[in-house]
C-alpha cells in the first residue's frame, strides 16, 4: 500500500512514515516546511532503510496535491496531519486556523477524489470533547470546543463525516489522540518546534539542555491531585503505529469510524517533570505561572476501541517517553539544526 502523509516531514508525520515503513509499506510525504525539516524524512530512510519521498508544497494548493498524487504511482490511502497546532495561538489568530485548516481538508478531499483515493486517516484530537468533566473519554461522548484549534478539529471531522455518507465508497478514520510525546529511541528523529516550544516535552527538554532557564507551569490551581493539569501522554511510537493500524483497517471498510489514541491514564505536568528528573538524572526548574486561555483541567482517553476495532494498544510507558525525548535532545541539542534546508 502507498500512502500520502500530509505534513509528513513533522513530528508525528515522520515517526508514522518510519512505522508504515518498517510494515511493509510505502510513502510519499507532502509537506510545506513550515514547521518542518526535510532532514526528519532523510533519517527516516537511515532508519529503516525505506524510501520517503518529499513533495514540497502546500494543502491548500490543488497543483502541489496533484504532484504528491502523481509522482510516485497510485495512492492508496491518505494521513492527513497537515495543519496549524498550537491551542494558545489559534486564540490569539483564530482566522489563519479556521482559513488553513479547513481549506487544507477541502482541497485534499477534492484531489483525493481526483485521483481515486477512497480512504483517509485523519489527525484530529481530544480537544474536541471540550469540557466533559467524566472521565475517561470515550468516542461516544457529546463534542464541544475551548479554542479555535479544537473547533478546526471538530469541523474536520463534521466534514468528513458528512464526505463519507454522501460518498459510499470512502474510507474515514477519525483519531482523536492525546497528548504524543518522546522520540524514536534511536534518537535520531524527534520533535524539533521551531522558536519557543508550545509543547510541554520539547520545553523540558530545552530547560534541560541549559537553552531555556526554567519551565513555565501554567496554573496550580486545577482540581488535580497537585493543581496542576492532566493529561494522557502517549508515545509518539505508539501513536504512530496507531496511524498503521487505521490506514490498513480504513482501506478495507468504508464508511467513518471515530478512535481515541491514548493510554487511557492521565499524568499531571508535574508527573511528567518529576519523572523526567528521575529517569534522566537530571533536574528541572519550573515556575508556576497563570492559566492558558482554553486550558482544562482533565483529559485522559478510554482506548478500548483502538484495542477492539484496530487491534493497537499503547505499549510503552512514562519512563520510555521521558527517556527517549531526552535521548534525542542529547543527540540532537539545536534539532535538525544546519540540516533543517
Amino acid at each position: 500500500m502507498r500512502v500520502l502523509l500530509t505534513g509528513g516531514a513533522g513530528f508525528i508525520g515522520s515517526h508514522t512514515a518510519v512505522s508504515l515503513l518498517e510494515a511493509g509499506h510505502e510513502v510519499v510525504a507532502l509537506d510545506n516546511l513550515y514547521n518542518a525539516s526535510p532532514e526528519s524524512l532523510r533519517r527516516v530512510e537511515a532508519i529503516t532503510g525505506g524510501k520517503a519521498p518529499l513533495v514540497i508544497g502546500d494543502c491548500t494548493n490543488a497543483r502541489d496535491l496533484d504532484r504528491a498524487f502523481e509522482a510516485y504511482g497510485q495512492i492508496d490511502a491518505v494521513i492527513h496531519f497537515a495543519g496549524y497546532k498550537a491551542v494558545g495561538e489559534s486564540v490569539s489568530k483564530p482566522l489563519d486556523y479556521y482559513q488553513n485548516n479547513l481549506d487544507a481538508t477541502f482541497m485534499l478531499l477534492r484531489a483525493m477524489k481526483r485521483h481515486n483515493c477512497r480512504a483517509i486517516v485523519f489527525s484530529s484530537s481530544a480537544t474536541v470533547y471540550g469540557t466533559i468533566q467524566k472521565m475517561p473519554l470515550r468516542e461516544d461522548f457529546p463534542t464541544g470546543c475551548t479554542n479555535p484549534y479544537g473547533w478546526t478539529k471538530w469541523m474536520n471531522e463534521r466534514v468528513l463525516t458528512d464526505c463519507a455518507s454522501a460518498d459510499q465508497t470512502l474510507s474515514v478514520v477519525l483519531l482523536r489522540y492525546f497528548n504524543p510525546i518522546g522520540a524514536h529511541p534511536s534518537g535520531r528523529i524527534g520533535e524539533d518546534p521551531s522558536g519557543i516550544p508550545n509543547n510541554l516535552m520539547p520545553f523540558i527538554c530545552q530547560v534541560a539542555a541549559g537553552k531555556l532557564d526554567h519551565l513555565n507551569v501554567f496554573g496550580n490551581d486545577y482540581p488535580t491531585a497537585d493543581g496542576t493539569g492532566v493529561r494522557d501522554y502517549i508515545h509518539v511510537c505508539d501513536l504512530a503505529e496507531g496511524h498503521v493500524a487505521a490506514v490498513e483497517y480504513a482501506v478495507e471498510h468504508p464508511g467513518t469510524e471515530v478512535v481515541n489514541l491514548g493510554t487511557g491514564e492521565g499524568y499531571s505536568v508535574l508527573d511528567i517533570v518529576h519523572t523526567f528528573e528521575r529517569v534522566n538524572d537530571l533536574r528541572i526548574p519550573y515556575e508556576i505561572t497563570p492559566r492558558r486561555p482554553g486550558d482544562v483541567a482533565t483529559v485522559y482517553a478510554d482506548a478500548s476501541k483502538a484495542k477492539k476495532l484496530l487491534h493497537w494498544q499503547a505499549r510503552r510507558n512514562l519512563d520510555s517517553m521521558c527517556r527517549d525525548a531526552w535521548n534525542w535532545q542529547k543527540q540532537n541539542p539545536d534539532g535538525y539544526g544546519k540540516d533543517k534546508e
